[in-house]
């Protein structure tokens, strides 16, 4: 990068102005790592300091059985495919019940589009899922299952999201962005939820007081050109709405753990490669520098690996996804072993061992424990990069 441009980006970032599509486009391009993750970090810290937020939360997919067959997706099963499930209602619920131990705060809850399940389904299975764990936060739903629910039910996405909220539901997931442009959707979506009804959806889900996750999927086919027009179209629609509080970026994944049948069901997996490690730090820190009004950016360990998601940490996020169990989706992010559980006490190493302080927090990111960060007494104890 030229180093006036590069001065006048530190500049813009330094003064709090807003950067541009054509900055974005020009952060990506730049092939200084150390550069671009120490002005993210600046960012970050200027908004979170030397906090990581993490939370105690499980997964729950009550169903793999999907009208959709998206291109990157291993998780789903047809009717009568021998993987294929749905979990009965009392299932669900003793399953999330086993799951209760460690003070549990969140149930994440993310499902197929399932053909023939009822409407009513949904809003029982919360009813039912809080009436079993009442200080369980129950997040749940990505805006292409409410859409979906929309068609089985005939009613709006506004008399839906009041009937799930009132049986329970306190945030919708942050899943069905995947990459919003079109040119690079129409390759990877085999649903028919796209930018116009997921930000629709979730428009209305934040004038009803949700608070929502934001996500994207990179790291196949897209460009960097497509990840900064997709950042920029959510930082538009939380200036309008201010109901995002996270961002996430989702690294795709090759299908490492879910052949167990013999079928492939990822199809971008022969055409693509995953995003390195380099490649996902350099996404983060463009994240975290393009989306000026969100307040937190997370890292989903599950989906990069504990070494990767330490050193995001460094690279602007300020959370770092909490102890899943479970996570059928995708999983083995680097396909060296990457773990399927952490505990609370796993997460506190890993962000101490990062250099940073561990705040547990709620679904709200409101704070329920404060924890010592790394003991400043040992030399090799890691500290937070100073600013």
């Amino acid at each position: 990068m030229d180093v006036g441009l590069k001065r006048e980006l530190e500049e813009k970032v330094r003064a709090g102005e807003r950067l541009t599509r054509e900055d974005g486009i020009a952060l990506y391009e730049s092939d200084d790592l150390a550069w671009l993750g120490g002005l993210a970090h600046e960012v970050r810290t200027r908004k979170n300091g030397d906090v990581v937020h993490f939370n105690v939360n499980r997964h729950l997919n009550m169903t793999n059985v999907c009208t959709a067959s998206c291109a990157y997706c291993s998780f789903q099963r047809k009717p009568g495919e021998k993987d294929a499930y749905t979990m009965r209602i009392e299932e669900a619920v003793k399953l999330a019940k086993a799951m209760e131990g460690e003070n549990l705060t969140e149930l994440h809850i993310v499902n197929g589009l399932h053909p023939n399940l009822p409407w009513r389904y949904y809003p029982r299975s919360l009813r039912e899922l809080k009436a079993a764990l009442p200080n369980v936060s129950l997040k749940a739903f990505t805006a292409t299952e409410i859409h979906h629910f929309e068609t089985i039910s005939g009613l709006s996405a506004s008399e839906i999201l009041d009937e799930l909220i009132d049986a329970g539901l306190e945030s919708l997931t942050g899943g069905g962005a995947e990459i919003f442009d079109w040119e690079v959707r129409q390759h990877i979506v085999d649903h028919r939820t796209h930018w116009e009804d997921w930000s629709r959806i979730h428009r209305l889900a934040h004038e009803k007081g949700l608070k929502t996750p934001c996500t994207m999927l990179y790291g196949h086919i897209e460009e960097p050109r497509h990840r900064v027009d997709h950042v920029l179209r959510l930082r538009e629609l939380q200036d309008e709405t201010g109901g995002f509080q996270v961002f996430i970026p989702l690294r795709y994944q090759h299908d490492f753990v879910d052949m167990k049948d013999g079928k492939v069901r990822n199809r971008l997996q022969a055409r693509t490669q995953m995003a390195t490690g380099a490649e996902a730090l350099k996404t983060f820190a463009v994240s975290r520098l393009l989306f000026d009004n969100v307040p937190h950016v997370k890292v989903f360990w599950v989906m990069h690996g504990v070494q990767t998601a330490q050193l995001a940490l460094q690279h602007g996020a300020d959370d770092m996804d909490g102890s899943v169990v479970e996570y059928k989706i995708t999983h083995d992010a680097d396909n060296y072993g990457t773990p399927n559980k952490l505990t609370r006490e796993d997460l506190l190493d890993l962000i101490r061992d990062a250099g940073f302080r561990p705040v547990e927090r709620n679904t709200r990111y409101e704070i329920i424990r404060e924890y010592d960060g790394p003991d400043p007494a040992r030399r090799e104890s890691p500290q937070p990069m100073r600013v």
